[in-house]
């Protein structure tokens, strides 16, 4: 009979929690839009499965020695897990597109606007009975607003670290999200007109050309804003090794061992912060709130900043590319390709897309350095 109480009292059933209950119910739900929706599998997997496994009573994962706890405090806590997930990215991108038209780093900049109106919001949040957001933490909610996972958790773990799980299931959810968000904000701001229009095709891009260009970003990022040269520099390390065509071991690994490797264990380490006692917590409805504000004002300054160029060049330019201003690489593109053929069959914005796509994840990066280097 000791034998069976003893048993139960070590259950599951015995220990559950209400809270714990909850939490596991939401990384089921992460688990239902990675595999049946199909929204951001590579990251939404992982975390929703860490966040089950994260509270399991007694499981031990997060306890001290526990694997979901090593894993963050030796990948997330040093910051090395978003930088490796940075080279990785650095060494799937393609500049060509921005390159070939520079203008679309305007494109890029202007997206990041929401991260900025968001830290001012996050601020004003406090005014609220219940919210207590400091300067950090506000800057680091704020870079949900571009969209860049790996970014926001990077920063948050610089400025807020006990902010992160709510910080990066924002970030990683509202960048799975971006084909319901982002249309319904494009069609509100342009016309039918301007969704049609067609752009130029964009001249080609020497190799010389695309090896010049991460050295120019990197040398850039060192003289003006040295806090943004972790981020930027591991990206321009994996762009290189990209277009250099001398390491091509080194950029596959890159490409594809390395960053599946670190991905996996990067997204089990934000859901070992979704445990039941650190998230349930007014401020991440707060911060779930504040994240959706900033991809939205994102979204939109890089449409209007786009309708501007448009004007500017003669209706050359069509505003729907503003919207890949955002860091969700290449999806935020893929929209836009999607939105444009809605409104024109022959209308294919994917490549000029990607030009302030990947314009995007420089100025994030570019953002969080500035936080860093104000608020850190």
């Amino acid at each position: 009979m000791e034998g069976l109480i003893a048993f139960w009292a070590a259950s599951g059933i015995a220990n559950f929690t209400a809270g714990q209950v909850f939490m596991m119910a939401v990384g089921a739900l992460l688990l239902f839009l990675a595999i049946v929706k199909g929204f951001e599998p590579l990251l939404l997997l992982p975390i929703g499965f860490g966040a089950i496994l994260a509270n399991i009573p007694n499981g031990g994962f997060i306890d001290e020695g526990g694997l979901l706890f090593l894993a963050y405090h030796v990948g997330i806590e040093t910051g090395v897990f978003p930088l490796l997930i940075f080279m990785g990215v650095g060494a799937l991108t393609d500049f060509g597109a921005l390159i070939a038209n520079p203008k679309m780093l305007l494109l890029g900049a202007a997206a990041q606007f929401g991260i900025f109106t968001t830290l001012i919001g996050a601020i004003a949040l406090n005014w609220v009975p219940g919210f207590e957001f400091s300067m950090k933490d506000a800057g680091a909610i704020a870079i949900i607003g571009g969209a860049d996972g790996p970014t926001a958790i990077f920063l948050a773990s610089k400025l807020a670290p006990e902010l992160l799980g709510a910080i990066a299931v924002a970030a990683y959810s509202y960048m799975a999200l971006v084909p319901l968000i982002q249309p319904p904000i494009m069609r509100l701001l342009t016309t039918e007109s301007e969704r049609q229009i067609k752009m130029e095709q964009l001249r080609e891009v020497s190799k010389k050309e695309k090896i010049i260009f991460p050295l120019m970003v990197l040398g850039l990022t060192i003289l003006f804003l040295p806090a943004a040269t972790p981020l930027v520099g591991m990206f321009c390390l994996g762009n290189l090794m990209r277009e250099s065509g001398v390491v091509d071991r080194l950029s596959n690994t890159a490409q594809n061992e390395l960053i599946n490797i670190v991905t996996i264990f990067l997204g089990l380490a934000v859901g070992s912060k979704l445990s039941a006692d650190k998230f349930l917590q007014l401020e991440t409805l707060g911060i779930l709130v504040l994240g959706a504000i900033a991809f939205a004002i994102g979204t939109a300054t890089g449409v209007l900043m786009a309708k501007l160029m448009n004007k500017l060049s003669g209706g050359k330019i069509n505003p729907l590319i503003g919207a890949a201003g955002v860091s969700a690489v290449p999806m935020a593109a893929r929209v836009v390709n999607k939105v444009g053929l809605e409104a024109n069959q022959h209308n294919y914005l994917l490549m000029h897309a990607m030009g302030p796509n990947v314009a995007g994840v420089l100025g994030s990066a570019v953002a969080a350095g500035v936080l860093i280097a104000v608020l850190g």
